[in-house]
């Protein structure tokens, strides 16, 4: 069955479901997206490490990139001048637009949040700028994505529950002014689903924004330190109240295990930055768990980083090659280790589409979790905390 959006700049083609999971078609104006998809983040209109025809390659079949930080370098006006984000970076399939919303989550310490819209302090040179709803979709409109998003505030966690309530009324009278200022037929703009970790909250949010009749919908504020099992539940209330017939994306979230997860509650769209970052770390995708190839052990070990996987490091190269790269600190190295797992998240997403198309999603799922091992929970907040403790310490810096 097909779903035409509101304004109709992309289509949604529900093909099968297997419990709640779903595979579908998303049509938009620069080719299809079979789904479920993990969409790579290139947040400044580039993949870290990757050229687009490395992307191309990988089957990447949609990118994300972030409005805040190409409005400050080189600034959306810059980009329209070359044609926009598909000229610019030279991609031709389907582009992705964040807000900025996340910002105002992960620059804490930089911005003023008003009722009207948020004041940023520009990490970069300490230069003012101040977001609104309207400003946004401006913006976007001017980088030329297929998808926008509207402009939300991504309340952090922990909060204490007016907070995140007042933060999820500011997400919604944000939303509808970006609809009234959404001006781009050929632009399908998403609202953000926000309410931190409490469902009546979560419930509250979706049913306010499904009444909007949007394209799409996003679910936001997860996966920012909160447990797992937390995420799981706030999930599992908006999904009912996510209608049918649109898109439904999770933002930021990546880890192997939470995407089969939320596979089977029935989100379709997901992005994070996570196997480009651990990448460049020197933490490897596996199907058994996450590998440090830094670690001695690997300096003689002539096997690919996985067997049976088609990417182009694993067909090319071995794991003592991509050892000596990291310990000579080889830009190399950071290119063949996120070809690697970008093309393992999305082999990882591809095959739940297949299972859920043979209604066999739950065997799917299961087989892989059975032999993979997770990151433990205290590592989790560890790097939370470390990601966090960077973002203090830029601040600081430039103060």
């Amino acid at each position: 069955m097909t779903y035409p959006s509101s304004n109709q700049p992309i289509t949604y083609n529900l093909e099968g479901m297997s419990g709640n999971a779903r595979a579908g078609i998303l049509t938009t104006p620069h080719g299809p997206i079979p789904t479920p998809v993990f969409m790579p983040v290139g947040t400044r209109a580039t993949v870290k490490a990757l050229a687009p025809r490395d992307l191309i390659e990988l089957d990447a079949r949609i990118v994300l990139a972030n409005t805040y930080h190409l409005h400050l370098r080189p600034g959306a006006e810059i980009v329209a001048e070359a044609g926009g984000l598909h000229s610019f970076m030279h991609w031709e399939r389907p582009i992705l637009t964040d807000s900025g919303g996340f910002q105002v989550f992960s620059l804490a310490g930089r911005r003023e949040v008003t009722a009207d819209g948020v004041r940023f302090r520009s990490h970069i040179d300490g230069s003012e700028h101040f977001f609104t709803p309207e400003s946004v979709m401006g913006l976007q409109q001017q980088l030329g994505a297929d998808i926008v998003m509207a402009f939300d505030e991504c309340a952090p966690y922990p909060a204490e529950k007016e907070y995140v309530k007042a933060a999820a009324e500011r997400t919604h009278a944000w939303a509808e002014r970006c609809l009234a200022a959404h001006q781009q037929p050929s632009q399908a703009l998403f609202g953000i689903v926000q309410g931190g970790v409490w469902p009546d909250l979560r419930r509250w949010s979706a049913q306010y924004l499904a009444a909007l009749d949007l394209p799409g919908y996003a679910i936001g504020g997860l996966s920012v330190g909160e447990e797992k099992g937390l995420m799981r539940e706030a999930l599992e209330a908006v999904m009912p109240y996510l209608p049918a017939g649109k898109p439904r994306y999770l933002m930021g979230v990546g880890a192997p295990e939470d995407l089969l997860n939320s596979i089977e509650a029935g989100v379709d769209m997901f992005d994070c930055v996570l196997p480009t970052r651990n990448a460049r770390n020197g933490s490897l995708l596996t199907s058994y768990g996450r590998l440090n190839i830094r670690n001695g052990q690997f300096a003689r070990d002539f096997a690919p980083v996985e067997d049976g996987c088609e990417c182009y490091t694993c067909r090319t190269f071995t794991r003592a090659y991509l050892h000596h790269l990291f310990r000579t600190e080889e830009l190399l190295a950071y290119t063949l280790a996120t070809i690697h797992n970008v093309r393992f998240l999305i082999r990882l997403v591809e095959g739940a589409r297949a299972a859920i198309l043979q209604n066999r999603y739950a065997e799917y799922k299961d087989a892989f979790l059975d032999g993979y091992r997770p990151t433990d929970p205290e590592a989790r907040a560890r790097n939370h905390e470390a990601l966090r403790a960077g973002r203090r310490a830029r601040d600081q810096h430039t103060a």
